[in-house]
């Protein structure tokens, strides 16, 4: 059964083209959207987003890897991975913080996410 007033979107736009972008899309839906705009909106928590970008990008390079989607979805495998171990979870999909102050006080693996989402932006990966 169809429906006419469905508007269908090309399955490529649904699919996502690897594993890798498909993680750092949850990413982006859970921590990325809501804290890069926060960032953006507050200069001192874009510094210390920055600053956890820094550290991502020195991460990457000591480990030979690039910034691009395989290599930006390993390092956040890896964190979210850390932060279940210490019983830290990640917020559901627009449940993320949304003011400046909150974010300044979030958990480390949560500005750490957000700065690798920066950076896939950044990179045109996302």
């Amino acid at each position: 059964m169809t429906n006419e007033f469905l508007a269908f979107a090309p399955i490529s736009a649904l699919v996502p083209a690897s594993p890798a972008t498909g993680l750092l899309d949850e990413m982006m839906a859970r921590v990325g959207v809501d804290g890069i705009v926060a960032a953006l909106a507050d200069p001192g928590l874009l510094a210390l987003v920055d600053q956890h970008a820094a550290a991502v990008r020195d991460a990457l390079e000591s480990a030979g890897r690039d910034a691009d989607a395989d290599g930006l979805a390993g390092y956040a495998r890896a964190i979210v991975a850390g932060a279940r171990r210490m019983s830290r979870g990640l917020p559901e999909p627009g449940q993320a913080p949304d003011a400046p102050a909150e974010w300044k006080a979030a958990d480390w693996h949560l500005l750490r996410l957000v700065a690798i989402c920066m950076i896939a932006e950044e990179n045109g990966v996302l």
